[in-house]
């Protein structure tokens, strides 16, 4: 292991690279050319869009961070995972942007939901990581189990939302809104919070 500041340089880069995708999915709004709310409300593509980044953004960064205390310790396996769930985090700007573009076109959407399905797959890794070991007093089995099967469960059907989209392009960015919705209580049933 290494020294336990590693943690806290973890938490403040991860933080910081949150920090960033918001500021970067702001930059991406723009306002209509025209001055008046008719045109303002053309552009209701791109605010869905937003909407919906900002707060997976947000709910992302809140599961994220709640995680993350439960970290004992920096590991290499760790630091990896983290970067790999950062990665996929910082693709959303980009479906973001493409999705806003195409008014909710469905293969921008697919890609977005695509997005959200790597998301949620290295939030598991994490979860495997951080929450496995712990000892049965911390986090009980059931609620590792729930924990698993949230993840296991969005995770399908954030695929579902992908294929979905392909056709029914608003029906696959339902669906995608729908699994935020399980994630917004980052803290599964069951388990102790750690301050």
């Amino acid at each position: 292991m290494l020294p336990s500041s590693g943690l806290e340089r973890l938490n403040a880069f991860s933080d910081g690279v949150f920090a960033v995708l918001i500021t970067v999915l702001v930059l991406e709004l723009r306002p209509p050319e025209i001055p008046t709310f008719a045109a303002l409300l053309r552009l209701w593509p791109t605010w869905v869009s937003y909407g919906v980044s900002y707060l997976f953004i947000a709910i992302v960064w809140a599961n994220h961070h709640h995680l993350l205390r439960h970290a004992t310790g920096m590991t290499a396996r760790l630091m990896w995972h983290n970067f790999a769930h950062l990665f996929s985090v910082s693709l959303l700007p980009l479906a973001t942007a493409w999705m806003a573009v195409s008014e909710l076109s469905p293969q921008p959407v697919a890609f977005y939901a695509g997005v959200f399905f790597l998301v949620n797959l290295t939030y598991l890794f994490l979860i495997r990581e951080l929450i496995e070991p712990l000892p049965a007093e911390m986090i009980p089995q059931s609620a590792r189990k729930t924990m698993r099967l949230r993840a296991a469960a969005t995770l399908c059907l954030f695929a579902l939302a992908a294929l979905v989209a392909l056709r029914y392009p608003i029906a696959g960015l339902a669906i995608c809104c729908c699994c935020l919705a399980v994630y917004l209580r980052p803290q599964a049933p069951g388990t102790r919070d750690r301050g």
